[in-house]
């Protein structure tokens, strides 16, 4: 048995917590990862995984086993990246996932830019408000907004998103422009259904008070591009992160309310597996982008005082 492929194929079970996945992700048949995985055992003497139907876990002897054979695995991969970084540009293969309107109105702009820079390297490109899992899928990077639960991935921030409260002017003229969170009560809410709380929204006062109110659901979507034109059609008011509503806001399709009362923001985050060797071209991309967000997107340009 061949000790690299013995090592890989462990390293790979592990990250992807599945041997379907693991099996895919090193391009082998299931059976034959699962032979490796059984002669490693019998060579080292030890069970490194406990296997049922529905389940896998680490041993202690497997917990052990997979820090030092990850650690080799990336030292090799580093030494293999050092050496051909020094010999050629950017190259290879990457797959990246995004949120759909922010990938299609911020992302793919920059990304066609980038590959302009970088012609020998190939990037799949996946568009879609569901939250991916890196490892099982295969994703070497990945733009999420928000909070971020999972300890194992690297998180590297690319912008604030700020949000703004905004409603047509023709809105505001038929019922009235609130001046007071407790106000929306009696308004047409449009709202995002990815959110837990949807309808839930959390204004901040001058004094540093949280003001949480429950806002009537007249449109639930889960696109954001739908709910601003819902708005600027009349139908309600929105809760729209600045990214996507900026420009009906310029353009005075949309009024920003209640601006003297803060929305809290969260973060654009670019995220990847968790492991001491990054790939050059992701490490690349990552300070690219960060390069071209920063701490005042352009997108806010104009909007907060």
């Amino acid at each position: 048995m061949d000790r690299f492929d013995a090592l890989e194929a462990f390293v790979a079970v592990v990250e992807a917590g599945q041997f379907s996945a693991a099996a895919e992700r090193l391009n082998i048949g299931k059976s034959v990862l699962s032979r490796r995985i059984s002669d490693l055992e019998a060579r080292l003497g030890a069970q490194l995984l406990r296997r049922t139907t529905r389940s896998l876990s680490l041993t202690e002897a497997g917990r052990l086993f997979y820090r030092r054979a990850s650690d080799l695995l990336a030292e090799l991969e580093d030494a293999e990246q050092s050496v051909g970084d020094e010999q050629q540009g950017l190259a290879g293969r990457m797959r990246m996932a995004a949120p759909l309107s922010f990938g299609l109105a911020h992302l793919v702009p920059l990304l066609t830019a980038f590959l302009h820079q970088h012609p020998d390297l190939q990037l799949d490109l996946d568009l879609d408000d569901r939250e991916v899992n890196l490892v099982e899928e295969g994703v070497d990077l990945a733009v999420r907004i928000g909070s971020l639960a999972d300890s194992t991935l690297v998180a590297r921030p690319l912008a604030p998103i700020r949000f703004l409260a905004c409603a047509s002017p023709a809105y505001l003229a038929r019922n009235g422009t609130p001046q007071r969170p407790e106000e929306l009560s009696g308004h047409l809410g449009l709202v995002y259904s990815n959110l837990a709380d949807p309808d839930h929204w959390t204004f901040v006062d001058k004094r540093g008070e949280s003001i949480t109110v429950k806002v009537p659901v007249y449109l639930r979507a889960n696109n954001g591009e739908a709910l601003i034109s819902a708005a600027a059609d009349g139908l309600g008011i929105v809760l729209t992160p600045t990214f996507a509503g900026y420009r009906a806001i310029i353009d005075g399709r949309l009024q920003a309310i209640l601006t003297n009362f803060r929305l809290p923001a969260v973060n654009a985050y670019a995220i990847y597996p968790s492991r001491r060797y990054v790939p050059r071209r992701v490490k690349v991309m990552v300070e690219y982008l960060r390069s071209q967000f920063g701490e005042q997107p352009y997108w806010d340009a104009g909007l907060f005082e």
